[in-house]
């Protein structure tokens, strides 16, 4: 089931994370390649995506960004 444009999840993938559509790759781990330091390039060739699957994963991260809620616990 595509969640996101180019993202999926699928109980039989990865126990159902969120994926590159049509990739068995974790959104978790394009993010994470990128946060080490890894260019969009690097990503792209390292898990033969294309630039457009790897700003998608961005995309999807910054939506969940934007929707967490931070609720400090007091003072």
């Amino acid at each position: 089931m595509e969640i996101a444009p180019h993202i999926s999840v699928d109980p039989k993938i990865h126990h159902g994370v969120p994926v590159i559509t049509g990739t068995r790759v974790p959104i978790s781990i394009v993010i994470g390649s990128l946060a080490g330091g890894m260019g969009k390039e690097d990503v792209m060739q390292e898990y033969e995506l294309t630039k457009t699957q790897v700003e998608a994963a961005l995309a999807y991260a910054t939506e969940l960004v934007k929707q967490t809620e931070v609720i400090p616990l007091g003072a």
